[in-house]
């Protein structure tokens, strides 16, 4: 780390997360790619995959807590809400809103990787910051910054259904409201093998009722899915 600014660092720990790093070699390695090492071998050792192992634990253990003792639920119901709660789309998102993306070390080539990509680097970092603070600060300076970034979202969750398994909900309700089953078929396919993106369209009784992309098939049949649900909703 010789001759390496830490300034912005330090400036997003005050701004951002509100307090100043002691040790803030914690906060860039939280930030560090392990592309970033790859390419930097002689100035660089150490990137964030260590820090994330800690941060998953540690955020999966305050939302289990916070779930536990809020809620009376079943587990299953429970399991749910969390898996909605800490899926690399939600903590993805929270790194995104958090703007760290800037301070972010990685190899050139992972700079110009896909959306997917770019998502699943922003989740991991999101969970090797959680890991730096739990060293830095303790356990309940991080589960505060959960509950900040993530256990808000809960209400949102709830209030929409997103919780619920997209494909399994639309079924419930196209058995419910036109008595038949959803369908799924590939409308389109694009890009290069490793990185293609698939369009498929869900139909009800024939019917066209929604229409979903993904890099997988899974996702774009979750997402139709979705895009189904909101045109019942909307009846």
């Amino acid at each position: 780390m010789s001759g390496m600014p830490t300034a912005p660092y330090q400036d997003f720990a005050r701004t951002v997360l509100g307090f100043e790093f002691e040790d803030i070699q914690l906060l860039i390695t939280a930030l560090t790619h392990r592309s970033y090492v790859n390419e930097h071998k002689k100035s660089v050792s150490e990137h964030n995959e260590r820090l994330e192992f800690l941060g998953d634990a540690v955020l999966e253990l305050v939302v289990t807590d916070y779930l536990f003792h809020n809620f009376t639920d079943p587990e299953g119901t429970l399991t749910s809400w969390r898996a909605a709660l800490v899926r690399t789309e939600s903590i993805g998102a929270a790194g995104d809103a958090l703007g760290y993306e800037s301070l972010l070390r990685m190899s050139r080539g992972e700079k110009q990787g896909s959306d997917r990509a770019r998502q699943q680097i922003l989740a991991n970092a999101f969970e090797a910051v959680i890991g730096a603070i739990y060293l830095e600060r303790g356990y309940k300076d991080a589960e505060e910054f959960i509950h900040k970034h993530i256990i808000a979202k809960l209400d949102g969750i709830l209030s929409t259904g997103s919780w619920r398994d997209p494909k399994s909900h639309l079924q419930e309700v196209s058995q419910r409201i036109d008595n038949a089953t959803p369908q799924y078929k590939v409308l389109e396919e694009e890009g290069p093998d490793h990185d293609k993106v698939f369009t498929l369209g869900v139909y009800v009784d024939g019917k066209l009722m929604g229409k979903g992309s993904g890099h997988s098939k899974q996702i774009a049949q979750q997402q139709a899915a979705r895009a189904a649900l909101k045109k019942y909703a909307a009846r």
